[in-house]
């Protein structure tokens, strides 16, 4: 398998990374072994260990941990919700508040994967909490903090209220008016895996 451009890599040390993932770059190597940012940074970093991933069509910070004690730690920080994460997005239109949560159960909608769907039988509880930053009658733009971390939990709770993501192809309708989608994972804030010392990155949204 061959990658192409090196990663941007916003810190290093001997127990994590992090790096900024360019939207449609997957996140882990697929089933064809394309390109993916683990394959670039293990390029340079052989011991670095996925701990968390990103939607193929988003971009931002990914966190990695170096060797199997790292990300041991990390992993269970990310269970724990000791990891915040912060996202800015594009919606459609205008929330009627300036700020809020939706809190919307989710589960795989089977006939339809990768979808996921609100499911208030079968669905995990899944939280989100927004914030207006500016906007008008045509789109937001938002600050999002995924309390939970389901899959798409993001794209399918702002699509539940109305106000879907601009650029997503699979839960906003058409006409899209994006050429990707408008979400990137913007903040990260956890404790490093071996010191224990808070640690905050910060990556602008591109389209911010």
């Amino acid at each position: 398998m061959t990658t192409s451009a090196p990663p941007t890599l916003l810190h290093v040390d001997d127990a994590c990374i992090v790096a900024e993932k360019p939207a449609g770059l997957l996140s882990v190597p697929g089933l064809s072994g394309a390109d993916s940012l683990t394959a670039r940074v293990q390029a340079l970093f052989p011991d670095a260990r996925v701990v968390h991933r990103l939607d193929q069509p988003t971009s931002g910070l990914m966190l990695f941990a170096r060797g199997a004690e790292a990300q041991r730690v990390l992993s269970m920080a990310f269970e724990a919700r000791q990891v915040h994460k912060r996202y800015i997005a594009v919606v459609e239109g205008l929330p009627a508040a300036d700020a809020g949560e939706i809190d919307a159960p989710l589960a795989a909608d089977w006939p339809h994967r990768p979808r996921q769907q609100v499911d208030a039988v079968h669905g995990k509880p899944s939280l989100t909490r927004w914030r207006a930053l500016r906007g008008d009658a045509d789109s937001t733009l938002l600050e999002l903090e995924p309390v939970t971390g389901r899959s798409h939990q993001l794209r399918v709770h702002l699509a539940h209220i109305g106000h879907p993501i601009r650029g997503d192809r699979l839960y906003a309708p058409p006409p899209w008016r994006a050429e990707r989608l408008l979400l990137h994972a913007s903040e990260l804030r956890f404790l490093h895996p071996a010191s224990g010392q808070a640690l905050s990155l910060v990556s602008a949204a591109p389209f911010a």
